[in-house]
């Protein structure tokens, strides 16, 4: 109420999200990242010309959330539908919404090639370090010692190697134009997320590259914690494996104002 006595709107559902009530567990933060990039392409008045690409996990339903165009990919061959939706329709926003398991696995070659040939086209990254959908198994992702469904003993690296750092190796490739890692664990980063998804929408309508905004999640129900734990493990054991930060920026990348 403002001081008239009359109601003031001071938050509400972008127009880019459906009314639907999602799938997703309680604590999960797959509905702040949808809520971003839908809060941006709003912004940006991008919604009539985007077209979104669901990967194959916790995100399958991402096109019933989302209030434009989608399409459905094979289980980790989202960079390759959205090269082939882009390349034909080079006029509209492409993304693709990708979990761990699907872009870091399974999607691994296809998410290299994309960025290496430098394809126009965004990637907004679920790192969960868990197999969401299926039971919470290991993933590439998966921390040295986490307990995971098939890893019940934790992660040993002597077996199954090291974590993958996406994000680290993806900004080695000429082609990248805008790599990033952010998380979702808190108010401040949540903002500093928003900024980094709007600047990779940014880098494609200007048609500079391959851009990519990997999202640091939590996952409460297959870590088997509660939602505000799950937000202090993440905290405290995936940020210091994996730190945010800008890890490739090209030149004209940088002269962006966002």
């Amino acid at each position: 109420m403002d001081m008239l006595g009359e109601e003031t709107i001071v938050y509400e559902r972008p127009a880019t999200l459906t009314d639907l009530s999602s799938h997703y567990c309680p604590g999960c933060t797959h509905g702040i990242a949808h809520r971003l990039a839908a809060e941006v392409l709003d912004e940006m008045n991008f919604r009539e010309r985007t077209i979104g690409v669901a990967s194959v996990g916790c995100s399958v339903f991402a096109y019933n959330y989302f209030n434009f165009d989608f399409v459905q990919a094979p289980h980790g061959r989202a960079p390759a539908m959205a090269t082939g939706v882009k390349r034909v329709l080079p006029d509209r926003i492409v993304f693709t919404y990708q979990g761990d398991g699907d872009l870091a696995s399974i999607g691994m070659g296809e998410i290299v090639a994309a960025a290496a040939r430098g394809e126009n086209i965004t990637v907004i990254f679920i790192n969960n370090a868990n197999y969401g959908m299926t039971g919470g198994q290991m993933a590439p992702t998966t921390l040295p010692g986490q307990v995971t469904t098939s890893s019940p003993t934790g992660r040993d690296i002597e077996v199954a190697g090291f974590p993958i750092r996406v994000s680290e190796m993806l900004s080695s490739l000429d082609g990248a134009a805008y790599v990033v890692r952010r998380s979702l664990h808190d108010p401040k980063n949540i903002r500093l997320a928003k900024k980094a998804i709007r600047a990779a929408f940014e880098v494609q309508a200007r048609g500079l590259g391959f851009s990519m905004v990997e999202l640091l999640s939590t996952c409460p129900t297959n870590w088997g914690m509660t939602p505000v734990d799950a937000i202090h493990w993440l905290e405290t054991k995936m940020l210091p494996y994996y730190p945010v930060g800008d890890y490739k920026v090209g030149p004209a990348v940088a002269e962006i104002k966002i």
